[in-house]
């Protein structure tokens, strides 16, 4: 099944959805890819500096990871295509335009925005905005 490319109908459609729990992002300089999986990430990016992974709050603190910020994840519920133009930039000038920073991730089938978690009830009331 192919994602949805038409941006209006991706912006209509989206159907955001507040995750449960708070996520941190951390960096892994030295430990194996084992290490990695076991602290279950919900995503991964290899940097330079390291493995970039995002986690649940607890388990970060659980490792002795540091982290800065606390975030909440949305999930942009519509089938959205990688090949989609406009998409996550609508999404992330609207947070931005009210003062939200957010971190999209893409993947195969939604779109998942990270917004710090005091702000995550606004930003998903800013979102559904698109909806009507």
């Amino acid at each position: 099944m192919a994602g949805e490319t038409d941006l209006d109908k991706l912006l209509a459609l989206m159907q955001p959805k507040l995750l449960d729990g708070e996520y941190v992002f951390c960096t892994l300089n030295d430990a194996s890819l084992a290490d990695a999986v076991a602290l279950r990430p919900l995503a991964t990016y290899l940097e330079e500096e390291g493995l970039s992974v995002l986690l649940e709050k607890s388990q970060a603190e659980q490792a002795g990871l540091q982290f800065n910020s606390t975030f909440r994840g949305i999930t942009l519920s519509v089938h959205s295509s990688l090949d989609a133009v406009g998409f996550t930039a609508a999404v992330s000038t609207k947070l931005s335009g009210n003062g939200i920073p957010s971190n999209v991730i893409a993947a195969h089938y939604h779109d998942h925005v990270f917004v710090p978690a005091e702000r995550a009830e606004y930003a998903l009331q800013l979102l559904t905005e698109f909806e009507q």
